[in-house]
């Protein structure tokens, strides 16, 4: 017996063709779909409504997404329907754009490139990544590769969890009740943690306060899990430094204090959106759907409230 699994583009038919027990079935979002599909793929940071997709859809049983984050679908689907994520796609671009971001921001890159449009050879030292102590908030598949690449450049990494333990390595994970009292031991913080209702606002004003005078706050993660207000009073303050991916809200309006604040880099959500991704999440998701066509079950499923 064969599943019928739903994609939205042609890569995703391709990228299935390979697997057994299904037949593949490319639809148009927004368009009429088939009422026997029991596996659906939602396009790439797709914002429909998911009960438009419930709605149309009574034998749906599994919703795999091309993205790592889940906040738009969890607690809105019904019990029965499991969820699985492309965790493993994206980790490392979005870590390449955290340390990339750090980087730019020590070795004072953009000032410099400002110069070269004014003609303007000024010499000058830069502070520097190496030695510096950055805490990652968020230890699953992106955090460690975030912790490899700040190690690679002489920094060290300190990884915080949902709970404190080890992870298969031996690496010590803290728990994420020890926040505060590590904050101010670290030179960084590089938020990568998904948005749920115990990390939306996490970093507030007493989050923000306890970081070391002249800090970075990476925001690799989603706006909300960010207080804007308070991240721009002390970037206006000039205490903090900041890089962000992700607003809150998202896309900035022209009129957002963010624009102009000091001491901030900021991308429109790219940080994951490389050349290729969709290769990427695609082969994740062929893999958990070969799985669930096998009767197995999906290795990125989100379990419970996320």
């Amino acid at each position: 017996m064969t599943i019928t699994v739903l994609v939205p583009d042609e890569q995703g038919v391709a990228a299935l063709a390979g697997v057994g027990n299904i037949t593949v079935v490319r639809y148009d979002p927004g368009a009429p779909l088939p009422g026997d599909a029991e596996v659906l793929v939602p396009s790439f940071l797709a914002e429909t409504d998911p009960a438009v997709y419930v709605e149309q859809l009574p034998s749906l049983r599994l919703i795999q997404l091309l993205t790592t984050g889940a906040e738009n679908w969890v607690g809105r689907i019904p019990e029965h329907v499991l969820l699985s994520t492309a965790r493993g796609a994206h980790g490392g671009s979005t870590a390449e754009w955290a340390l990339g971001a750090l980087i730019a921001i020590y070795r004072e890159l953009i000032p410099f490139e400002r110069a070269r449009v004014d003609r303007n050879w000024t010499r000058r030292p830069t502070d520097t990544l190496q030695d510096k102590r950055v805490l990652v908030l968020g230890a699953g598949d992106l955090g460690q590769r975030m912790r490899r690449r700040l190690e690679a450049c002489d920094a060290t990494a300190t990884l915080v969890g949902s709970r404190a333990r080890r992870d298969a390595d031996g690496v010590e994970i803290h728990g994420i009740d020890e926040v505060p009292d590590l904050l101010g031991e670290h030179d960084a913080v590089v938020l990568m943690v998904p948005l749920t209702e115990a990390t939306t606002g996490l970093v507030d004003a007493r989050f923000l306060a306890r970081m070391p005078d002249g800090a970075v706050l990476v925001n690799a993660a989603r706006g909300k899990v960010v207080h804007t207000d308070a991240l721009v009073a002390e970037l206006r303050s000039g205490r903090l430094r900041a890089a962000l991916d992700v607003t809150e809200p998202e896309p900035l309006p022209p009129d957002h204090p963010l624009w102009t604040a000091p001491g901030l880099l900021l991308t429109p959500h790219v940080a994951g959106s490389v050349h290729d991704y969709s290769r990427r999440a695609y082969a994740v998701v062929a893999a958990e759907v070969a799985r669930f066509a096998a009767g197995e079950e999906p290795e990125n499923l989100v379990h419970g409230a996320y």
